[in-house]
């Protein structure tokens, strides 16, 4: 597809109105962001300590774009598969956002290789998104894959990945299979899965807010996943679930589902909505007066960023779990943030910083290589060995399920400015998830 097309976006108006999933010109200098850029190639990065605004991270030193060598090698070739169309196209966006930050601030190089991203729209169509992939390891010859938003298409590209013996860096989809029964030695995820939000919120929720919840979510796998993630820890801490309602994806009128919620007196509630649904059910779970009677929770994605300023007002209060929040007061962050709205004009996201850090990875490990993909095994043990602090704290790979290991913020949504923002009030560190 045209690179016209490739990078074509979305206001936040029409992601709003059709998104049903979570959610710059001048080229970066080598200066962006040195306590959140990689340290000097030949030196490992070694594992943070969580860090806090009384003991910042230590600032890992960059190597300025301006310095780079000119490259000796063949091109690092970079398949990247994410939505820039249809209703997912704000999320690509956002990750390749995040990847192209990154990689010009590092001069568009590593070992000596000229970074050759080639991108391909996954369409929201699991047998287009096949085509593509087989394409990339084909036809294009990619030293490696990364991307996908949709979990369904994680899971139909997933063996021809494996077959092929392609390292695939997963930036979004979250299901849990992808991980657990479905690993594979090739398979890396920078982003989460969906247990992993959920989980510890069950313990949270039962301690700090009330042990008489209802549960709600979208009527598909990541719903289910969420909710029943939430469950493990909440009813073993005391909880009782009064009941749980699933609306179908893309659902306007919440209407019938709110009148169940209030039929059975919670004290709070947990949810997973995203984009115009997360919007229409805090909207509407304001305007139908269960604000006042039981406290809104939920997975991040709920209140996320992208949400906020169609949800306005109604949305102050709610708490809610995610790996990332704007207010996490850590250098890494404050740098970044400043950086991506230098560049694309806009505030960042979680899908943005995860991008970011899917660079970060693919520059650190290639790094250790010394600019060898070929050597599969190799490749595999230096990705398994990254650790760096990024801009949601301590980043690291589970070295038996691939999956990432990082903290999950309880944020509360407050007006901070002027404007509403998910403000950071607990955090529940190296969440890791159990593999199986």
């Amino acid at each position: 597809m045209s690179e016209e097309k490739v990078n074509k976006r979305l206001s936040r108006r029409q992601f709003l109105k059709g998104a049903a999933v979570v959610t710059g010109a001048a080229v970066v200098s080598g200066s962006l962001l040195e306590a959140c850029a990689p340290a000097a190639p030949t030196t490992p990065t070694k594992a943070p300590a969580a860090p806090s605004a009384a003991t910042p991270a230590t600032k890992a030193a960059v190597t300025p774009a301006a310095e780079v060598k000119p490259a000796a090698g063949p091109p690092l070739k970079i398949g990247v598969l994410l939505p820039y169309s249809k209703v997912y196209a704000v999320l690509g966006e956002s990750i390749t956002n995040g990847m192209v930050l990154y990689f010009e601030s590092i001069g568009n190089t590593i070992a000596g290789r000229k970074i050759d991203l080639i991108k391909e729209d996954e369409e929201n169509d699991a047998q287009a998104s096949l085509r593509k992939t087989r394409k990339f390891i084909e036809q294009d010859k990619v030293d490696l894959m990364t991307g996908l938003v949709n979990s369904a298409i994680a899971y139909a590209v997933r063996d021809i990945v494996h077959d092929n013996k392609m390292i695939l860096l997963i930036s979004n989809a979250g299901a849990n299979g992808l991980t657990r029964e479905k690993k594979s030695p090739y398979i890396f995820r920078t982003s989460f899965s969906n247990w992993q939000p959920n989980y510890p919120m069950g313990d949270w929720v039962a301690k700090h807010t009330s042990k008489k919840v209802f549960c709600s979510a979208a009527d598909y796998a990541a719903g289910k996943e969420m909710i029943a993630a939430f469950k493990e820890t909440f009813v073993p801490a005391g909880g009782t679930v009064l009941g749980e309602i699933y609306p179908p994806l893309g659902n306007t009128d919440y209407g019938p589902y709110l009148a169940k919620i209030a039929e059975a007196k919670p004290e709070a509630t947990y949810s997973f909505y995203s984009g115009s649904d997360a919007v229409a059910f805090v909207k509407q779970y304001e305007e139908y007066g269960l604000k006042k009677t039981a406290k809104l929770t939920g997975a991040g994605w709920l209140v996320e960023q992208d949400v906020l300023p169609a949800q306005g007002k109604a949305a102050l209060g709610a708490i809610s779990g995610l790996n990332w929040a704007n207010t996490l007061d850590i250098p890494e962050n404050k740098k970044f943030i400043e950086a991506y709205q230098k560049k694309f004009n806009v505030e960042p996201n979680s899908f943005a910083v995860q991008g970011f850090d899917t660079a970060r990875v693919i520059h650190e490990a290639i790094e250790k290589t010394k600019g060898n993909t070929s050597d599969k095994d190799a490749l595999i043990k230096a990705l398994e060995s990254v650790k760096f602090a990024s801009p949601r704290g301590p980043f690291e790979f589970d070295p038996v399920t691939h999956n990432v290991i990082q903290n999950i913020y309880v944020r509360e949504v407050k007006e901070v400015g002027g404007k509403l923002a998910n403000v950071v009030i607990d955090t529940i560190k190296a969440v890791k998830d159990p593999g199986k």
